[in-house]
């Protein structure tokens, strides 16, 4: 047992070699950093305890997922009944239902048969829990499709999930490195941005929904009379803001039709540029090919006709097609400066927010605080550290040397992995690295204690070596076996600073398992050959 033949000790040290390799970019000035092939280029990011930052609790706005929920809804009711030649008198809302009323002389059993098959017609409608998210039922002359309790929690729970995406997206368009972002109960989000400085930003941008809609301008009506009145059924009355600085001098009333031409779903890019013919910030913009066609279309049949560029239900623009747009591009104009439509284009590549987020709770974390929790954190992983090796060394001689070696090898090759998958580190994590100190440490007696055992009872040098090691073999995998296990369910159950310390704690317990299963004995064994020693010096 041992012994290593050529190419196993050259993968043993090729290990080492690689992870230091990957470790060492953190603690290299940058200027040397920059030089490295990109492949070398690996950190860790400091957490938000460490080098500061904001963290903000957001909340999906409930009300607003329920409320568009049973707008689609009804409008499927529409359309499925039109679809059917079944005139409708009267759709409305009643709490967390539609209502619809056919005229007189319709038939309602048909009505009643084409809407039980609106789940199918309109690709499943399933909730998660397995149920329909609507119900439909008859009540005298009216029918009632009733959204379901279980189909609203599955929306609000899509609604979240989505919310997550886009809020990832959009930080990571800020150039922000390793956001947190965790769901939180049932309509909550957890975000923390190690690093940010500029909170207000942050929230402005992550905050606005970015719901952009074309629409043509209604001019069946004036602004005036529709005010004085009603705007006519498929229309309704948005307006656009003028502002002086960040104030809202003016609100410009628009009659806007309800069909969207082309929506933000369908924009592959967004770029913020400046126009030098009008003088101006804008934003250039590009569909892809389904919303290029439709661009393409309402742009050729409404020439001389204005047309809406709508943003969160507020008029951007309103200008008027001169000619058909058929590049599937085009062109945002409405008083933007460099910021804003940097921002709005940053928004639209994203993408729009299923609903509202709302900003709960908010803490921002100073640089000097986390420079404290660094110096800290690093006093007593240092401290902890050299007191655990002085006692090994003092124990067991030149196998504490030993010990003392696999421990750093192990702590290096620890931050390379970490640094491999561009871990964030924070507080937790220090406590999981010095933990994974001690429990490589504990790792190394057993194998020592083991080795005193055969010693003492009369066998030679090498006998007592390769039987320390081999008897304390099963004991150290099994108890680290068991502990990654653990960490694992940490990792996967757990949120924050806890999946922070079980990350770490688990790569510790790999590298641990490494280190004393090949390293301590590779050491071991390169000095029994050199110096071919008569007794053990422990």
């Amino acid at each position: 047992m041992l012994s290593f033949t050529r190419w196993k000790a050259t993968l043993i040290l090729m290990a080492v070699f690689a992870t230091m390799l990957l470790a060492a970019p953190n603690i290299m000035p940058q200027s040397w950093v920059d030089k490295l092939p990109r492949a070398l280029r690996t950190h860790m990011t400091l957490g938000l305890d460490l080098q500061g930052g904001v963290h903000l609790m957001l909340q999906v706005d409930s009300d607003e997922v329920r409320r568009t929920m049973l707008e689609n809804l009804r409008d499927d009711v529409r359309r499925v009944l039109r679809d059917s030649r079944l005139q409708v008198q009267n759709l409305g809302f009643q709490g967390n239902a539609v209502v619809v009323r056919l005229r007189e002389g319709q038939n309602n059993e048909l009505a009643l048969t084409e809407l039980r098959k609106l789940p199918q017609l309109i690709g499943g409608a399933f909730s998660t829990s397995g149920q329909y998210d609507f119900e439909v039922s008859r009540q005298g002359d009216s029918f009632v499709v009733s959204a379901t309790d279980a189909g609203i929690r599955d929306k609000i729970s899509r609604a979240v999930t989505q919310s997550i995406e886009v809020v990832r997206r959009r930080i990571d368009q800020l150039g922000t490195t390793e956001p947190v972002l965790q769901r939180q109960g049932i309509d909550r989000i957890l975000l923390q941005v190690p690093g940010e400085r500029d909170p207000q930003r942050l929230k402005t941008i992550i905050g606005q929904t970015a719901k952009l809609e074309f629409r043509m301008v209604d001019q069946s009506v004036t602004p005036e009379q529709a005010l004085a009145g009603r705007p006519p059924a498929d229309s309704v009355i948005l307006y656009e803001e003028v502002k002086e600085g960040n104030r809202v001098v003016q609100q410009v009333p628009y009659v806007i039709q309800r069909r969207v031409i082309v929506s933000g779903e369908e924009l592959v890019d967004a770029q913020a540029a400046f126009n030098a013919q009008q003088a101006e910030w804008v934003v250039n913009f590009r569909f892809n090919s389904s919303g290029g066609r439709k661009f393409a279309q309402a742009t050729t049949e409404n020439v001389n006709r204005p047309f809406a560029i709508i943003l969160d239900n507020k008029v951007v623009s309103a200008p008027v097609i001169r000619e058909p747009i058929l590049g599937g591009s085009g062109q945002i104009s409405g008083r933007f400066t460099a910021e804003s439509s940097a921002n709005l284009a940053l928004l639209l590549r994203a993408g729009a927010l299923p609903a509202p987020l709302t900003v709960v709770e908010e803490r921002t974390v100073g640089a000097s605080l986390g420079q404290d929790s660094i110096t800290s954190g690093t006093q007593a992983a240092i401290i902890g550290s050299v007191f655990v090796l002085i006692y090994i060394f003092a124990t067991y001689g030149l196998f504490g040397l030993f010990a003392n070696l696999a421990v750093i090898v192990n702590v290096v090759m620890m931050f390379g992995l970490l640094s491999l998958i561009g871990a964030t580190l924070t507080l937790p994590g220090i406590a999981g690295i010095v933990l994974t100190v001690g429990m490589a440490v504990d790792s190394n007696v057993l194998i020592f204690e083991r080795i005193r055992e055969e010693v003492r009872s009369g066998r030679s040098v090498i006998a007592s070596i390769d039987g320390g090691f081999t008897k304390a073999m099963g004991t150290i995998i099994d108890a680290n076996i068991t502990q990654l296990i653990t960490c694992i369910i940490l990792f996967y159950l757990g949120t924050g600073p806890v999946k922070g310390f079980a990350l770490t704690l688990g790569l510790g317990i790999i590298t641990t398992m490494f280190t004393a299963i090949t390293f301590t004995r590779y050491l071991v064994i390169v000095w029994l050959r050199v110096f071919k020693p008569a007794r053990i010096p422990m």
